[in-house]
């Protein structure tokens, strides 16, 4: 077992360059009782691919929302650490902004604007750009995704893969520098699941944006990643590269399908002589 997995605060990735994202030690308190972020870290290299693993409930959305400023529109903020995103620090700041300086979340549940066509949300994903170029990055969407260039009616017709790949191309619309992407594999059969997966890492590796990945689905997740985190009751408590993780026993039994059907938490164990050391 390597040095990373024994001690979830050593990043693989930190140690190599200076990090587009950086969170510390951030505590999110909702309504201004609720404990849900309990002293998270990680950290996301320019240009990677990182996965945020974890059960329902782990606060990994919540993660997501406190990175791109949306948190206050659900009476939540960020009470104790920082986030600081290429070199400047945006907890605190107004959603708008944080798009401004590059980062465009994508939504879980893909949130498109049903009653307006797919070309019309595309040139919504654009609404702080000022410069010409916008028709050709549309051009360059419907590349990655043909399927959206055909469909000219209203978007709320479109079937779930197509929406999901609407909501991944109205985020390339905003030119980000990264995107937060959260459960984009929900609601999707397993062969659509592969082909955005794979869109994903294209885009990854075409555009060099860098990646922040939600999902459940870990083993999709740690195909196209090459560092994840793993969360439990808001905290972290394990990180490795994808490699690292996937050949990891304990992550098999838990979030790689080990342990059969029914998918196990750390925080369920009662007794965990080699797992306590994470929690």
């Amino acid at each position: 077992m390597t040095d990373t997995l024994e001690n979830p605060r050593m990043s693989a990735a930190a140690g190599t360059a200076a990090p587009l994202l950086s969170v510390r030690n951030i505590e999110v308190v909702y309504d201004d009782v609720i404990l849900v972020l309990r002293g998270l870290s990680l950290d996301v290299p320019k240009g990677a691919i990182v996965a945020l693993l974890g059960a329902n409930g782990a606060g990994k959305s919540t993660t997501l929302k406190a990175i791109s400023g949306l948190l206050k529109t659900e009476d939540g903020a960020v009470t104790r650490g920082e986030i600081m995103f290429d070199g400047a620090r945006i907890d605190g700041i107004d959603p708008e902004k944080i798009v401004r300086r590059g980062i465009f979340q994508v939504m879980e549940g893909r949130r498109i604007v049903s009653d307006m066509t797919s070309l019309e949300n595309l040139k919504l994903g654009a609404f702080t750009r000022s410069d010409r170029d916008v028709n050709r990055d549309i051009e360059m969407v419907f590349n990655y995704f043909p399927r959206l260039k055909e469909r000219t009616g209203l978007a709320g017709y479109l079937s779930g893969g197509e929406q999901q790949m609407l909501a991944i191309g109205r985020a390339l619309m905003a030119r980000p520098k990264m995107i937060l992407m959260d459960e984009p594999s929900m609601g999707l059969s397993p062969l659509l699941v592969k082909e955005v997966f794979a869109i994903i890492k294209e885009i990854n590796r075409d555009l060099g944006v860098t990646i922040l990945l939600v999902e459940q689905n870990a083993r999709a997740a740690l195909s196209v990643a090459s560092h994840g985190y793993i969360m439990e009751q808001g905290k972290v408590v394990l990180d490795g590269t994808a490699d690292s993780l996937r050949d990891n026993e304990d992550v098999k039994e838990f979030y790689l399908g080990g342990a059969g059907d029914q998918r196990k938490s750390f925080k369920n164990l009662k007794s965990f002589k080699r797992r306590k050391r994470w929690l």
